[in-house]
């Protein structure tokens, strides 16, 4: 096949080449990686891939093809062996429990297009054989709302690990993992900027859920007695890291920034609706100092280090085309 394995020597967020510290991971460019999935029984129309696709993502169905039916059929190969693992755990203990969601955490900064790579995984493993029921959470929902952060003082720290109720978010995740019937979630609007109130959406059992999110892939806090915590992504069967270079991230979030201004800022119910009347270069300055104070600083601090601990990591260049993938050594 022509992978190589990366070599546990130390990377840059400008790395472009196969070494990471947290090694070793075996390396395809994107023409290698596209051999793998050439029999899939998946496909997606223009359609749907427009109708998943993020604002300002120019992935088209070529890069479905060559990126996300291999993932996808890699997804399913862990699936299948978790599964196997599963039946024969519980035979051994003989136990007769309903088998547990399989978990994928989607992490990665602002604007890198982790909503687009959850939204496709999401529509090409429900067409896996046996149409397995996929759903999709968001950790945006988890946040804890603009009263409290401004109560707290950390409103300019959204998005940070700290602006989240994460014992709520781990007991969200643990219980779908459990496999309670239903349970459910928070709501957060973009429009609003905020919770919304007494709003929840309900996840039924399902046997794959995917978590998306900034901070999903945070390793397990140390408390003040010196144990460690649980952390969210220890329920995670497989976890995706989508990577850019930081210069890219910048101009990518400004872009979008700036598009939306020109769209859904101009909803009166937007929590941005000042920004549609401003002058553009005074809200151009205005984005710039949200991302090089707030978004560039967390994704420095607190996304960037985890990305070493995904199973797999999607590189995306200046177009956002994925460029090459590395795959965690198991």
């Amino acid at each position: 096949m022509g992978f190589s394995v990366a070599p546990a020597t130390p990377a840059s967020d400008h790395d472009e080449g196969p070494a990471d510290e947290f090694g070793p991971y075996i390396i395809a460019d994107r023409a290698k990686w596209a051999k793998l999935a050439e029999e899939m029984p998946v496909s997606l129309t223009e359609e749907t891939l427009n109708s998943v696709r993020s604002r300002l993502d120019t992935i088209d169905l070529a890069q479905v093809r060559d990126v996300y039916l291999p993932l996808t059929e890699l997804v399913n190969l862990y699936v299948m062996h978790t599964g196997h693992l599963y039946r024969a755990t519980h035979e051994y203990l003989g136990l007769k429990e309903r088998r547990t969601p399989f978990v994928i955490g989607v992490a990665g900064s602002v604007a890198v297009g982790k909503s687009t790579t959850s939204r496709l995984l999401l529509e090409l493993l429900a067409q896996l054989p046996g149409r397995p029921r996929v759903d999709l959470i968001t950790t945006d929902g988890f946040l804890l709302p603009n009263a409290e952060l401004q109560r707290r003082g950390i409103m300019h720290r959204k998005g940070f690990p700290q602006s989240y109720d994460r014992a709520a978010l781990l007991r969200f995740v643990m219980n779908v993992k459990s496999g309670i019937p239903e349970v459910s979630a928070p709501v957060y609007s973009h429009l609003t900027y905020d919770i919304v109130p007494d709003e929840f959406v309900t996840i039924r059992q399902p046997e794959i859920l995917i978590v998306e999110g900034l901070n999903v892939l945070q390793p397990a806090r140390r408390r003040k007695s010196g144990h460690a915590s649980l952390a969210v992504s220890d329920f995670f069967d497989f976890s995706v890291y989508v990577d850019a270079d930081e210069a890219d991230l910048r101009e990518w979030y400004l872009e979008r920034f700036m598009t939306l201004r020109r769209s859904a800022f101009l909803d009166p119910r937007s929590y941005f609706r000042r920004f549609a009347k401003m002058d553009a270069d005074a809200a151009l300055a205005y984005a710039e100092n949200i991302w090089d104070t707030i978004n560039g600083p967390n994704h420095v601090q607190n996304i960037l280090p985890t990305r070493g601990r995904a199973t797999a990591i999607l590189r995306k260049d200046s177009d956002h085309d994925i460029e090459w993938i590395r795959i965690r050594k198991t």
